[in-house]
């Protein structure tokens, strides 16, 4: 079985690297085994596409818990995000090999990469959930242990320190959900689970804390303070994997269990979904904006990106509870799409901000620009990336927030309040979104890549190797790719919807291909290959005007200066000052933001000064709070350890009686 073998491939890549570790060749020998791995999980995943196993495992292996052993399976959900994950996972592992060389802990980070793709997968491919819940936990500690490979930064610390907090918080939610979706009977498989009914209390609280296990991995708001630290710590082609892939796993968990395991999950849920998603992608967004460092803008994004998932999957549970399972099938295709699209795109621009890194040294977009000139391969796929995240046509991110759209337009159907008057809020929160991912984006790519250096590492930079060049040309690729053929994309994508919701995913017969038109045939229909075939001809006539009425001499001219000649790139826009309207516009109230100029008096030749500030809500009145509570408990409860004997068998003798009284009451009943 392709599946097998390519997964035991991984544990050991690890091992060879931890024998051999210390020559250089073995971590690119190592770099292109997980790139191979990758490639065959992609072709195992497009085999099992469209194929159904029914409810038994594939295979079953002897080990696990006493009672049980492991069961492994490949579905269309699984199927589909083992492309997910393996098709980011082999850029990534390609772009490793020339990008690990100028890592400075490459032994920290080599060893535990295939380990990670291992965990990544074996989430997907588990039948049970113990193999389910063991995978999430080790996926977790090996990029736990990436994020922590520079250990001697003090903020990489500090980010694996909450990192390592929020998966353990994750995992005890998703715990007592996997025993409620077992019940009494004890059978972890999830064929069980799918034929277990729950009760009125474990049903919702089911629901309660599969949203705050697997959201907190996904970095849904409030749930996302680990993200932007940790996502940026790690080195790129791990931020990657850990922003555009690791995030799609959380999402698998979610589908998995409230389409599949769960066996009924009510329309309220569905719009609390579809808030928190919209709250996640605006406050993501803003949060982006307001970033210098590249990385962590780039991680914020993910927020913003994994908000527009959920709110597809939050109309796709209204309205299938509502029994319009088409418009169901239209809101979860819509979802998978976006997931499938961001973790290409963010890929894309992960790596591409490695290449950067690895050129200039530098992260902050204060001391980037003129890039493009410099690095003209990085640049122009880097424009793709940010173009498609930026959801333009006819790009893979537009086709699936459009379907996410047309979606939305289609949610006051669903005869209750909540969602006659929730839907348009989440419509103008994710209207809001595209904006400012516009906003963010140009900002991104026009300080780092357009202008003038801003410092020397920027004048000095030259584009990076050959391999890693064409790997970010290949993602580029595949995001101009996916969205010139949305209607493939989605045909594919609604065999994996037929299984979760008895239905398929309707494109009008009327139009046919390559038009797509979810919701009629006289409106909302949109045809990616049309523009693309379109744009191509427009570019081509242009090209032979300009050759055939042009001539071949070459006119330089300075830039337009405003009137004000200035040699000086300081002189330039810098992302602080792009971004000052919105962050006195907006972030003056939701981040409390605060400027602070001292200008000398006249004859006074000290320089003028600006400061900023800026506090994270989120992080000040929630996470803060908890610490602080814990803190109180702690010191409150290590009183104990300082108590006489007397008092230590009056505690004694008090649970004594409590236990008694319960064994009492429980006997009445």
């Amino acid at each position: 079985m392709l599946i097998v073998a390519a997964l035991s491939a991984l544990p050991l890549l690890s091992l060879l690297t931890i024998v051999w570790g210390r020559g250089g060749a073995v971590h690119g020998l190592v770099y292109a085994g997980c790139f191979l791995s990758s490639v065959a999980l992609v072709a195992a995943g497009l085999d099992h596409l469209g194929t159904q196993t029914g409810g038994a495992p594939t295979l079953v292996l002897p080990f696990g818990l006493p009672w049980l052993h492991a069961h492994f399976r490949v579905d269309n959900l699984s199927a589909l995000f083992l492309l997910i994950v393996n098709v980011p996972a082999a850029a990534a592992s390609a772009f490793a090999v020339g990008y690990s060389a100028h890592l400075a802990e490459r032994r920290r980070v080599t060893p535990f990469y295939p380990l990670f793709l291992f965990a990544m997968n074996a989430v997907l491919v588990g039948d049970d959930a113990f193999v389910f819940l063991v995978a999430w936990e080790f996926m977790s500690l090996t990029s736990w242990l990436m994020v922590l490979a520079d250990h001697r930064r003090d903020e990489n610390r500090k980010a694996a320190m909450v990192y390592l907090s929020m998966a353990v918080f994750g995992t005890f939610c998703l715990l007592p959900a996997f025993g409620l979706l077992a019940g009494g009977g004890g059978d972890y498989t999830f064929a069980s689970m799918r034929l277990h009914s729950l009760g009125p209390v474990a049903g919702p609280l089911v629901v309660l804390l599969v949203l705050m296990g697997a959201g907190s991995k996904a970095g849904l708001v409030p749930l996302h303070a680990w993200l932007p630290l940790a996502h940026p710590a790690a080195p790129s082609h791990v931020s990657a994997l850990m922003s555009g892939v690791m995030t799609k796993v959380a999402l698998y968990g979610l589908i998995r269990v409230l389409f599949d395991l769960h066996g009924h999950v009510g329309w309220q849920w569905g719009a609390a979904m579809m808030v928190v998603g919209g709250v996640s992608a605006v406050m993501g967004v803003l949060y982006a904006v307001m970033q210098d460092d590249l990385k962590t803008l780039l991680a914020y994004s993910t927020v913003e990106n994994v908000g527009i998932v959920v709110i597809g999957l939050g109309l796709a549970i209204a309205f299938k509870d509502d029994g319009e399972k088409s418009l169901a099938a239209l809101a979860l295709v819509a979802g998978l799409y976006h997931a499938l699209n961001h973790a290409v795109i963010k890929s894309l621009l992960f790596l591409g901000a490695g290449a950067v890194i690895t050129a200039t040294g530098e992260r902050s977009l204060g001391a980037l620009g003129g890039l493009l000139k410099r690095m003209p391969w990085t640049g122009a796929a880097f424009l793709v990336g940010a173009a498609a995240i930026s959801a333009l046509p006819p790009l893979n991110g537009f086709v699936s927030e459009w379907l996410v759209l047309q979606s939305l337009f289609k949610g006051p159907v669903v005869p209750h309040w909540a969602m006659k008057f929730g839907v348009p809020v989440v419509g103008a929160f994710l209207a809001l979104a595209a904006a400012l991912a516009a906003t963010c984006f140009v900002r991104a790519y026009g300080i780092a890549f357009l202008g003038r250096p801003r410092s020397a590492a920027a004048a000095e930079a030259g584009d990076v190797s050959a391999g890693m060049r064409w790997t970010l040309v290949a993602l580029a690729a595949l995001c101009v790719g996916l969205g010139a053929i949305p209607v493939t994309v989605t045909d594919a994508l609604s065999v994996v919807v037929q299984p979760l919701l008895g239905t398929s995913f309707a494109v009008s017969s009327d139009l046919g291909w390559p038009f797509l038109s979810p919701v009629s045939n006289t409106r909302g229909s949109y045809s990616g290959t049309v523009l693309v075939m379109v744009g191509l001809a427009l570019f081509g006539i242009a090209i032979a005007l300009v050759h055939r009425m042009g001539n071949n001499r070459m006119r330089a001219a300075d830039a337009w200066d405003c009137g004000t000649p200035e040699d000086n790139p300081a002189t330039q826009y810098t992302g602080q000052s792009f971004a000052q309207p919105l962050r006195r516009s907006i972030a003056a109230t939701v981040f409390q933001a605060r400027e602070t100029v001292v200008m000398p008096q006249p004859g006074d030749d000290s320089p003028a000064r600006h400061s900023l500030a800026m506090t994270d809500p989120i992080w000040n009145g929630l996470y803060l709070r908890l610490a602080w509570l814990i803190n109180l408990i702690a010191d409150q409860v290590n009183r104990l350890q300082f108590l006489t004997v007397r008092r230590y068998l009056l505690m004694m003798f008090c649970t004594l009686v409590f236990l008694l009284l319960v064994v009492a009451v429980r006997q009445q009943q």
